[in-house]
């Protein structure tokens, strides 16, 4: 619909709310309509154009006519090539940028509009120069042209990226002259106080909103400094107030973040004697009485001796402001230094052609393995079988029936770890320290180096299972078994290591415990609908078993991955508790021989930049301080709860919960874990509001052993601040003071980390709650979030208006509805299993290319630009790329096909349209070769049968009901509710 500028809100008498106008006025069109209890999308399907009926996107195929041969592109001069140059514009990993681009430059559904002031004019669109070439284009760049495009008296207001953490409640609004906006960081502790405003200068209150579109960049850099975002950078006060947020005070922390210049001290962590937090740089010195106060516990605690010249000028590293994460490298002794230890669980029930793909990529892992790793290999089919890589002069293992549950016991008697000795009648025996041998445990676990040849030899001996299956059943395969094996073995040699089992599986496990499916091809393996009617079996069985393999991986700190590579299910539904308790990695793929599961495999562990940077060696501890009146409810990722029960504990659990310690036995660079909070502090007369100081803080400790074979402990330390209650204001001010209170909040709002940390809990409550609707509560969670931070008349939808800190937040949660995650139409409990393990270890930025895919557009008239997300996107003279995390699309426009089809790209003078065809591929490339696991590679044309991947990604603003379809463009066979219509409802509901 069109959209109009409304004029400026006068300000009213003090204490009256209404009085300040957002300066952003965004026109919401749809949502869902509750008058009858239901909601009006329909989701995630698309019509088959031939049968008109609800198709899944794997099935659909489009089957319109191409359009006749058009011309022969033009020969461009070699200056046009400027335009083509790979990520011009903004990554596609980077999606905080692309975002933010598509925020203030390519303006969303509806187009955001700045309300005039007497102050400031509307900003301006970014410029979309196809001249920008920069490959390193950030969101810092995009906020330094969107100032240049502001009016030379706009007030602007700087926040540094430590704002949030200072004690001043905001920073001094200036007006700056002849279009230079400065940085000025004048401190105004008394702007926010009823008493001290000036209430005829109603500008000033807009100012938070006008200064937040510029401001994006801050949690970027507050992720660069420690690795975290959070959701609410200003924590609301109360326990009553932080439920009127919906959106939880939480924290998406990655804790072996790669930090430039990090400092590491080569000596022990001072510690609190209370709460044994660490000495930090927001802790309280007293440099005469050599004495420091805790931020935590406020106990004071005296320097050793080695600290007796600490003064103002002479810190140690730990107070330095700018060291707010430091690392500390144990000096004690930890024993001999264990080297990673790898085995090998390969399915050998499996066609020929898989086993030969395997086998290769097999071969090639092992050559990139650690000289000193050791190394086991266990087979498995209808029987397991444990290879003795020991013994070189002919093929020589252990077999296990493959129908019932090897103990540790057995394990120890029949692969004769006491040969020639009495085993222990009493105690657990695990390793060297219990009795068994050195020799004994070399027999099946070899340094790499020296049983290459062995196990080479094993892997390109290996063949299909014999054992015979008849045509009306599944190959006899007993997954759960040879897992059980694999950890009873590892416990017996090698416990409290790190080990990984890595697992291969090629298909459903149909024998012994664990098993999924009978062998009977007449029996279908269970889907979302046999699991939500409680009609699998075998489901809850295989659960619990994977659960007790959990706990004791988790005991022995191993780790489970799994690579999964089938067209059929093989059970991670199943296995993912066993899987996300160990902090093990997993990888789905169509087949052995599919680039995503080789390029995953070697990724793994080659030594790059860009590799993983698992912690092969020691398992991580992670432990919690916070201050005062919050408690921890919980953590949402790849941990297991140590169940440290301490008065930071909550009583309402979310995750792994009840205890303020987690251990994380698989650790990598980019395992990201979602702290929940509560808080405690109850509505009244001694409220935080009346707190002498309004800080909070955050302290995260991480035990972990480093690369270089070194303990480390990694601490970081964070502040935040609490928004003061209205309590004890004077009544005429409580209005007033209520409605800053709520401008704090929306300042400090990141609304990137609020769609991952949603994404997280409605995922978990979707498998932990019975009945649990979760797009009935992402819409409630989003009226409620519109209601209480919009501007707006009451029962009048076109006076809503959201600030830009909130602007994309409802963008967010209509993706999320239609995301992988929340809609399980099209997608096995596998690959529903598969999409939430990995939205729950990834950060913020892949957490939103998860939810809400970029776009990028490529063409001749400009250089790549991300474009909206939206059916209206798609033209025949462009090259799109799609990147939704799982999947990399290159969608080539029916004209550009032809063209390709018809070879102008090898011809002379069509140097241009050679390099457009190119520039996706590499930007492409450039993605996978980032990410972990390795994405999928489609690249398809308009009208095409692989094109249904970009079209079930794209917002549905024209479908086959549009009266006016775009030309040249494309049409969208689904009933699913678009953009639009979600934003009229949401403007509507909003209000009421």
């Amino acid at each position: 619909g069109p959209l109009s500028v409304p004029e400026p809100a006068r300000p009213r008498a003090a204490g009256v709310t209404g009085w300040a106008q957002s300066s952003i006025i965004v026109r919401f069109r749809d949502l869902l309509d509750f008058r009858d209890g239901r909601d009006l999308g329909l989701q995630g399907q698309i019509d088959c154009r031939d049968c008109r009926r609800s198709c899944s996107p794997s099935r659909s195929r489009r089957h319109r006519p191409p359009s006749p041969n058009p011309p022969p592109p033009a020969s461009l001069s070699p200056a046009s090539l400027r335009f083509l140059t790979p990520r011009a514009c903004a990554s596609p990993a980077s999606s905080s940028a692309a975002c933010f681009f598509r925020f203030c430059g390519a303006a969303e559904l509806p187009a955001p509009v700045v309300a005039r002031t007497a102050t400031a004019r509307p900003y301006r669109q970014l410029p979309r120069s196809s001249t920008v070439t920069s490959p390193a284009t950030s969101t810092h760049q995009f906020i330094a042209a969107k100032k240049k495009n502001m009016h030379p008296r706009l007030l602007a207001c700087d926040r540094s990226p430590q704002h949030f953490g200072s004690s001043s409640r905001a920073t001094f609004c200036s007006t700056v002259q002849g279009g230079d906006i400065g940085n000025v960081r004048s401190q105004m502790s008394h702007l926010f106080r009823p008493d001290s405003i000036d209430w005829t200068c109603g500008s000033l209150v807009q100012l938070s909103y006008e200064a937040a579109a510029l401001k994006m960049s801050e949690f970027l850099d507050l992720e660069a400094q420690d690795g975290i975002r959070m959701p609410w950078n200003v924590i609301p006060g109360t326990k009553q107030e932080a439920v009127n947020c919906v959106i939880p005070v939480s924290a998406i922390y990655t804790p072996l973040k790669s930090i430039p210049d990090i400092p590491v001290l080569p000596y022990s962590p001072l510690r609190c004697r209370m709460c044994r937090s660490i000495l930090n740089p927001f802790s309280i010195v007293d440099y005469v009485a050599k004495i420091w106060v805790c931020p935590f516990c406020f106990q004071r605690n005296p320097f050793p001796q080695h600290y007796s010249s600490i003064s103002e000028n002479n810190l140690p590293a730990e107070l330095f402001p700018q060291y707010t994460t430091i690392e500390y490298i144990s000096s004690t002794e930890t024993g001999p230094t264990v080297p990673p230890v790898f085995i090998f669980v390969v399915d050998t029930c499996m066609i020929e052609e898989e086993i030969g793909y395997l086998k290769s990529a097999l071969a090639q892992a092992v050559e990139l393995l650690p000289d000193n790793s050791l190394v086991g290999f266990i087979t498995f089919g209808t029987y397991v079988q444990v290879h003795e890589l020991g013994f070189g002069l002919l093929p020589k293992s252990y077999v296990f029936k493959g129908t019932k549950e090897v103990t540790k016991d057995q394990i120890l008697e029949q692969m004769c770890f006491f040969a020639g000795k009495k085993m222990p009648t009493t105690g657990v025996i695990a390793g060297t320290r219990d009795g068994l041998s050195s020799e004994s445990i070399a027999r099946f676990l070899l340094p790499a180096s020296e049983c290459e040849f062995v196990l080479n030899s094993v892997i390109e001996e290996m063949q299909k299972d014999p054992w015979p299956v008849p045509a009306d059943q599944r190959a006899s395969r007993c997954t759960g078994v040879a897992l059980s094996v694999a950890a009873n073995l590892l416990g017996v040699c090698v416990p409290g290591s790190g080990a990984r089992i890595m697992a291969f599986v090629g298909g459903p496990s149909t024998e012994g415990p664990g098993s999924i499916v009978s062998k009977s091809l007449s029996e279908p393996i269970r889907s979302h609908k046999d699991l939500d009617k409680d009609s699998a079996p075998l489901y809850d069985k295989a659960v619990k078993f994977y659960d007790q393999i959990a706990k004791q991986l988790v005991h022995q700190g191993h780790v489970l991955d799994l690579f999964a590579c089938a067209v059929d299910q093989v059970g991670v539904s199943e296995m993912k508790v066993a899987i996300e308790k160990t902090g093990g990695i997993v990888v789905l793929a169509e087949s052995f021989g599919h680039s995503v599961f080789k390029d995953s495999l070697i990724r793994i562990f080659q030594s790059a930049d860009d590799n993983l940077g698992l912690s092969f060696k020691q398992v991580g501890i992670l432990e919690i301080n916070c201050s005062k009146d919050v408690k921890v409810q919980g953590i949402i990722g790849p941990c297991t709860s140590l169940e440290k029960k301490s008065p930071l504990s909550s009583d309402t659990v979310i995750g792994q919960g009840n205890t303020s310690a987690w251990k994380i036995c698989g650790l990598d660079r980019k395992t990201s874990l979602c702290f929940v909070y509560d808080i405690a502090k109850k509505d009244g007369p001694d409220s935080i509001g009346q707190s002498t100081s309004n800080q909070f803080y955050f302290q995260f400790l991480t035990y972990y052993q480093h690369n270089e074979g070194q303990m480390r402990l990694r601490s970081t330390t964070i502040s935040r601040r609490w928004v003061s209650g209205a309590d004890n204001v004077e009544a005429i001010y409580i209005a007033s003071y209520i409605y800053l209170a709520h401008m704090e909040l929306v300042a400090g709002f990141d609304q990137e980390a609020a769609a991952a940390v949603m994404a997280r809990l409605v995922s978990f409550k979707m498998e932990t709650e019975v009945d649990f609707d979760p797009v009935r509560w992402l819409d409630r969670a989003l009226i409620r979030i519109c209601s209480k931070f919009g501007d707006y008349q009451k029962e009048i939808p076109s006076s809503f208006s959201l600030s830009p800190r909130l602007s994309i937040f409802p963008q967010f949660i209509f993706n999320l509805r239609r995301s992988q995650f929340v809609q399980v139409f099209n997608n096995s409990p596998d690959e529903t299993a598969y999409f939430r393990m990995m939205l729950n270890r990834e950060n913020v930025a892949n957490a939103v290319v998860m939810i809400q895919p970029s776009l990028i557009s490529y063409s001749f008239q400009s250089g790549p630009e991300p474009v909206l997300l939206d059916a209206t996107a798609i033209a025949a003279d462009k090259i799109l790329l799609l990147d939704s995390y799982f999947t990399v699309v290159i969608f080539h426009g029916v004209t550009i096909a032809q063209w390709r089809n018809a070879g102008y790209q090898d011809q002379e003078g069509h140097e241009a349209f050679a390099q457009l065809l190119k520039a996706p591929h590499e930007e492409a490339t450039s993605i996978i070769k980032e990410r972990f696991p390795v994405p999928r590679l489609v690249v398809c044309d308009q009208y095409g049968s692989q094109a249904r991947f970009l079209l079930a990604k794209l917002n549905p603003s024209v479908t086959y009901n549009s009266d006016n379809p775009s030309p040249g463009g494309d049409v969208i066979f689904t009933d699913d509710v678009s953009f639009q219509v979600f934003m009229d409802h949401l403007q509507r509901l909003a209000v009421q």
